[in-house]
């Protein structure tokens, strides 16, 4: 019986999270952001400002997740997310890895898809934060190096979606093509969720037996340059950088404390 109130508590709480998380939303678009467009008139100190508020806010959920017993996590490596101007790609086993990584990274900038920035509940924080769209395809490798030489630190997700438990890992090739044009190094980070929740395709009330842990790894840098200068051209960098990357996070992480 315990077990069964238990889950039952954690179907109510992670409901009740993801509406407060709608809720934020709406509240940030439709008037912090609109406030601090109106006392910050320099955009880049107001897109500054914004993200910070939302790496807050991001905080702010996943702690009020864990007070309410919907999960737990623990992060290795954290030193190495210091600084600025960084690529950092991850795996993307779950739901919310996006809002795990953007409550730890300073300074966070992320590719969205365009529908988030007509979605009534995420527009008005995306649009205010300056995130890259993938919508400008030819583009979009040029504003992701651009970003990360600002002094962003770009999140992406080499998958372009959640991973599917049931198949093998699937990289795109778009996150090398970042890293080769820019010449820039990768800060890898491995997210691991036991037991799995909030998969691809899973509904968000199918909760596990009991609560997920959240183990993120961020691992030493990958230095790009060897695949630069051993490719004839970019594209063949980036297809073997892709390659390794695919190894990389097809293989389970070093479980010693960092």
């Amino acid at each position: 019986m315990p077990e069964r109130i238990n889950r039952a508590w954690r179907v109510l709480a992670t409901g009740l999270c993801f509406t407060l998380f709608g809720l934020g939303s709406l509240v940030m678009g439709a008037i912090l952001f609109p406030l601090l467009r109106l006392v910050v008139w320099d955009r880049e100190r107001r897109v500054r400002a914004a993200r910070r508020v939302i790496q807050l806010a991001f905080r702010f959920f996943v702690g009020t997740m864990r007070l309410a017993g919907v999960l737990s996590y623990e992060v290795h490596g954290r030193d190495r997310l210091a600084g600025h101007g960084r690529l950092i790609l991850s795996n993307h086993p779950t739901l919310i890895d996006v809002v795990l990584l953007m409550a730890l990274v300073d300074r966070s900038d992320c590719i969205v898809k365009a529908a988030l920035g007509r979605n009534p509940i995420t527009r008005g924080p995306v649009r205010a934060a300056g995130f890259v769209f993938n919508d400008d395809s030819e583009g979009l490798v040029d504003d992701c190096v651009r970003s990360v030489r600002t002094g962003n630190n770009l999140i992406i997700f080499p998958e372009g979606t959640r991973s599917s438990p049931t198949e093998p890992l699937h990289l795109q090739r778009g996150a090398a093509r970042v890293a080769v044009h820019g010449a820039m190094d990768i800060t890898p980070v491995r997210i691991r969720c036991s037991p799995p929740t909030l998969a691809k395709g899973e509904k968000w009330y199918r909760v596990p037996a009991r609560r997920a842990h959240f183990r993120i790894d961020i691992g030493e840098p990958i230095v790009v340059a060897p695949f630069i200068d051993a490719a004839a051209s970019r594209a063949i960098a980036a297809r073997r950088l892709t390659q390794h990357l695919t190894e990389y996070f097809s293989r389970e992480p070093h479980l010693a404390s960092a």
